[in-house]
Order: C-alpha cells, then structure tokens, then sequence
C-alpha cells in the first residue's frame, strides 16, 4: 500500500519561509517522478514543481527562485523548500509519486499573512 504523508506546512507572515516534506512508503522511491502542487480555495489544482529520478528538476516559472524541490532517496522522502512567501502561496500543498501511476497525498495547509 502505497502512503505519501506531507507535513510542514502552517502559518506564516508574507515574506517567510517554510520547508514541506513528504514521506513515501511502499513505493519504489528511488525511480518515482516526484511533485508537489497546490490547491487554494476555489482554485484548479496546479503543478508547483516536479525532481525525476535522475534530479532534473522543473518549476512553474512563476514560482522558479522561490521554491526549491529536491529528494533524499534514502529517507524517501521530497521536500519543497519555499522562500519569499506571499499571501497568494496560501493553499493545500500536495506532493504526488508517479511510477507506474500517480499516487497522492492528502496535503499540508500553508497559510501565508499579510
């Protein structure tokens, strides 16, 4: 059964900074595409960023240097290391694992102050 478990969200002023991690079982980690997106009240989900297996790394250009993505294999578990907050960040972060199939978490609230 495969669980993503994200955590590290919460509440902080504009131009803060926060790191999400999202821990990963009964997976094969080590060859997951892994992502984040975000969902904010009303709002599509979007794509934040994605870190194949091999590192490469993309972002949603509007978010590059602000958010990084990044992966440690041995603790299974990806993190969204994110800079610069603004009140439009505020959102439900989900991280998604995708071999043969997506699998998803169930999110981690950011609320960001003005």
């Amino acid at each position: 059964q495969v669980q993503l478990v994200e955590s590290g969200g919460g509440l902080v002023q504009a131009g803060g900074s926060l790191k999400l991690s999202c821990a990963a079982s009964g997976i094969c980690f080590s060859i997951a595409t892994l992502a984040w997106y975000r969902q904010a009240p009303g709002r599509m989900r979007e794509w934040v960023a994605q870190i194949a297996p091999t590192n490469t790394r993309a972002y949603e250009a509007s978010l590059k240097g602000r958010f990084t993505i990044s992966r440690d294999n041995a603790k299974n578990t990806v993190y969204l290391q994110m800079h610069s907050l603004e009140p439009e960040d505020t959102a439900d972060y989900i991280c998604s694992a995708r071999t043969d199939r997506a699998y998803w978490g169930q999110g981690t609230q950011v609320t960001v102050s003005s």
